[in-house]
């Protein structure tokens, strides 16, 4: 699926909430999940008959629509804090997993061809770090033949938990990243261009010679966007492939999360991907319609049980099976059937 594919069946799909059919779900949220969101949305259409209506708007969005009932679902890459779901009475878990990357548009350059570590990354978006062949760049690509244009920064201009993430990993590594700009799903850039969603960054890095932006890997690799390799917690180059972003899910210890609240960027180990996240599912404890609300469960059920492949084809972490025991015995309980 080609990044206007991804645009024209993003719209669709919110257009469409106020026309669903009874039987169908509605959600909204996060844009990092919607390609699997998408093909498992597909798929159980032709299992049950039952369709799928999710607003790709980002995951401040999502939230705001569920705490307003507008939605049966929300979907978000930021997890909510215990006090914030007592509030609104909802339930949060985690649905599935995937990684962050850095892309960028230059000429000669292919995916994977450079590379760059947390400290850089973070200087890029402080505006520090203004171009190509800056001397911080040029020391982690010594042999690679690097442009003297200026580095146009991307990044998101709505409510983003990818951007909460990508700010939490450039927080960590970077303290005078930490300090001007710090972490939030919207905060201050001092630099840089703002698009909406992962696919209005894919799109401006794409339409934009010498910029660099940050996405979810599958807009990356279905839209033939040149990533970069990062260097890791462990000190080594890492590429954006399903066994790093397995490397750095493994580490992740839900049982020690209440409320499933954690993230999971900047793990240790050799082969972890640095900018690696879960995405949660937003649900009332006692939803007003229940019928609805049986109907996504049955959905996300379905996806746990049929969606691993799908996921992994996409470059997605599954969850793994303890966790998902987890979930249907901890979350799942609380919410009301009847």
């Amino acid at each position: 699926m080609k990044l206007s594919t991804l645009i024209v069946a993003g719209f669709a799909a919110a257009v469409s909430v106020s026309a669903a059919l009874a039987d169908d779900i509605s959600g909204a949220g996060a844009t990092f999940p919607y390609p699997v969101y998408s093909k498992w949305a597909d798929a159980y259409k032709k299992a049950s008959g039952v369709g799928l209506n999710y607003q790709s708007i980002g995951s401040g969005a999502g939230i705001k629509q569920i705490q307003a009932k507008t939605v049966t679902f929300g979907a978000t890459d930021i997890p909510q804090k215990a006090e914030d779901l007592a509030k609104y009475g909802l339930v949060q878990w985690p649905q599935v997993m995937g990684g962050i990357v850095p892309v960028v548009n230059l000429e000669g350059v292919g995916a994977g061809e450079l590379v760059l570590d947390g400290a850089t990354l973070a200087n890029i978006y402080l505006g520090k770090v203004k171009r190509w062949n800056d001397e911080a760049i040029a020391a982690l690509n010594p042999k690679a033949k690097l442009p003297a244009l200026p580095i146009i920064v991307i990044r998101r201009s709505d409510g983003s938990g990818t951007t909460f993430n990508f700010t939490t990993y450039l927080s960590a590594v970077s303290p005078a990243f930490k300090s001007v700009v710090g972490v939030g799903q919207a905060v201050e850039w001092p630099v840089g261009i703002g698009a909406k969603g992962n696919d209005g960054v894919a799109a401006n890095v794409m339409q934009t010679k010498g910029s660099i932006g940050y996405v979810e890997y599958a807009f990356a690799k279905q839209n033939d966007l040149t990533h970069t390799d990062m260097i890791n917690a462990a000190g080594k180059r890492v590429k954006p492939q399903l066994a790093s972003f397995a490397a750095a899910a493994a580490s992740a210890d839900w049982n020690s999360a209440p409320n499933f609240n954690l993230v999971i960027v900047n793990q240790p180990g050799a082969a972890s991907w640095p900018m690696t996240n879960a995405t949660f599912i937003l649900m009332y404890a006692q939803p007003d319609d229940v019928a609805a609300s049986n109907a996504a469960l049955k959905f996300f059920d379905w996806a746990f049980a049929n969606g691993n492949q799908m996921a992994e084809s996409l470059d997605y972490i599954p969850m793994p099976a303890a966790v998902v025991a987890k979930i249907k015995s901890t979350a799942w309980k609380s919410i009301a059937t009847k």
